[in-house]
């Protein structure tokens, strides 16, 4: 125990000429330089990616490899790494150590953490280098970059239409079955989708919900309105074409987009 104790203790000697921390060993100090001059003599024979410490090569090396020997003890599935199979375990433990410094929220993993944020601090990091338009994540951004590729990777089972998004696929093969989970609970009327339950539900209450929160010197009353009233003031666009991914404030300009799908059978809003 002291001969380990004496290890912790002792003297750093090589310093860094760069930054000043010190560490006890030559290669320690080495290793370290690597911050500074950017080197990574370590490379991936098969995709050529490099890495600073041999370590890190060999962690990488699992990506290749079909092998995953970290198993989990509760449902058996495999991983390559024991950092994966770590974050696996929380599924089944509910341990949840990320929380969020604003509302409290906690997550699994800091990227869920770090997306979440973006929703207080409405930071869009991800922008198109098409339109310029900006998004939270980078899944959202792949969705809409397929606006401009024409990407379509959902495809119908039925007819063989493609879409950008697999809710707009999921919608458009109720045309097919039929399908109309949303179902009122005063008139027994289906819809297939829950906003169009939404709309309908005022026909039964009248109820507008929203109220105008246009700051002063507006002349507004604050008299109440429906959603659509609130976009007059604001760049919200809700409303998503389900063949081009194109964005509307209004269900009324989608309508009238859709219509240049000519020849196109159209899906229920």
């Amino acid at each position: 125990m002291e001969d380990h104790m004496t290890g912790h203790n002792k003297d750093k000697r090589y310093q860094c000429d760069v930054c000043g921390k010190a560490w006890q060993g030559p290669s320690q100090l080495e290793i370290h330089r690597r911050v500074h001059t950017g080197e990574r003599p370590f490379d991936c024979l098969k995709c050529g990616k490099n890495f600073t410490r041999y370590h890190g090569l060999l962690q990488h090396n699992l990506v290749h490899s079909s092998e995953r020997p970290f198993t989990c003890s509760d449902c058996g599935k495999s991983f390559k790494t024991a950092t994966q199979l770590q974050v696996h375990r929380r599924v089944h433990t509910g341990e949840k150590p990320y929380g969020c410094s604003t509302c409290g929220k906690i997550f699994a993993q800091p990227s869920g953490l770090q997306g979440h944020q973006r929703v207080h601090s409405n930071e869009r990091p991800f922008t198109c280098s098409d339109c310029g338009k900006g998004y939270k994540s980078s899944a959202d951004l792949k969705k809409h970059r397929r606006m401009h590729t024409g990407e379509r990777p959902y495809t119908c089972n039925y007819c063989g239409r493609g879409f950008i998004r697999s809710g707009n696929l999921l919608v458009h093969q109720r045309t097919h079955t039929g399908e109309r989970p949303f179902n009122c609970v005063q008139c027994g009327k289906g819809f297939t989708h829950s906003s169009s339950l939404q709309c309908h539900l005022r026909s039964h209450t009248r109820k507008l919900p929203y109220t105008c929160v246009r700051p002063v010197p507006s002349p507004v009353c604050g008299e109440r309105f429906a959603l659509s009233h609130q976009r007059v003031y604001t760049s919200s666009q809700p409303y998503d074409c389900p063949y081009c991914g194109e964005e509307f404030d209004s269900s009324r300009g989608l309508r009238h987009h859709r219509r240049t799908h000519a020849g196109e059978q159209l899906l229920p809003l």
